[in-house]
């Protein structure tokens, strides 16, 4: 197949995926903005106001970064997750595994629409957080950086659990039980300094605490981890994972009965 050919099939997927998610926006995109506006109003205003600075930033601002990485993370994986699996449950994804169109451009296309929608997200979830604090954005190289390789490697994720998946129930097991308690405990809401010592070296297992702390760097200018580490572990999963979702994909994993 032609690069001519494949970017035109990789411009239609994206499309599709794009399509997909604006058509219902107000059930994939302003949920989050108002979730957000909430933590900010309970944690940012209520709570926040007691427990002072973190890291020599008011708390309403410490947590922002965190708050939007939070929003880039849950629908870059939900966009990619429902939509790889919509595609097997309605039997369209056998059309594109027929067509010359070779198996990476079909993970690329719906990895795209994850990041489009997660970074959608980020920018509604970043106008919200500037209702309730100002962002000073010390590297914005570093935010866009982060913000792309995050929504990257979540999209990918949720192709991954969308080639498992049997049943509409399956793509919400690994969000629920796996997803949510992590970015939870990534340091969110907290810094790991606060931690006890063990929690803080079990907090290192954690990758995204390293996402977080990447993008916290880029807006306020400090970090729990080392940045150049970080990096490391972003690229060297998005890499790893998308190796594995091509090596199922071309072995035919929930896609051949």
């Amino acid at each position: 197949m032609k690069l001519s050919l494949q970017l035109v099939a990789l411009y239609t997927i994206l499309v599709k995926e794009i399509r997909r998610f604006t058509r219902i926006w107000m059930q994939t995109i302003l949920p989050s903005a108002i979730t957000v506006a909430l933590y900010f109003l309970i944690l940012g205003k209520f709570i926040g106001s007691r427990i002072g600075s973190v890291d020599g930033y008011p708390y309403i601002e410490f947590i922002a970064p965190g708050l939007i990485m939070m929003g880039i993370i849950t629908n870059s994986y939900a966009n990619t997750v429902s939509s790889f699996f919509s595609s097997k449950f309605q039997r369209h994804i056998e059309e594109m595994l027929v067509s010359p169109m070779p198996n990476y451009i079909i993970i690329l296309g719906f990895v795209l629409g994850g990041m489009a929608r997660g970074l959608i997200v980020g920018v509604a979830v970043t106008l919200t957080a500037l209702v309730f604090t100002r962002l000073q954005m010390q590297n914005v190289t570093l935010v866009i950086l982060t913000s792309i390789l995050t929504a990257a490697l979540f999209s990918t994720a949720g192709v991954i659990n969308g080639i498992f998946a049997k049943s509409f129930d399956d793509t919400s097991i690994v969000p629920t039980f796996v997803l949510t308690p992590l970015t939870y405990l990534g340091g969110i809401f907290f810094s790991i300094s606060m931690l006890p010592e063990f929690w803080q070296k079990a907090s290192y297992a954690n990758p995204i605490l390293y996402m977080v702390n990447s993008f916290r760097m880029g807006i306020l200018g400090v970090s729990d981890v080392n940045l150049a580490i970080a990096m490391s572990v972003m690229v060297g999963l998005l890499i790893i994972l998308f190796m594995t979702s091509l090596h199922l994909l071309n072995k035919g994993t929930g896609t051949r009965s």
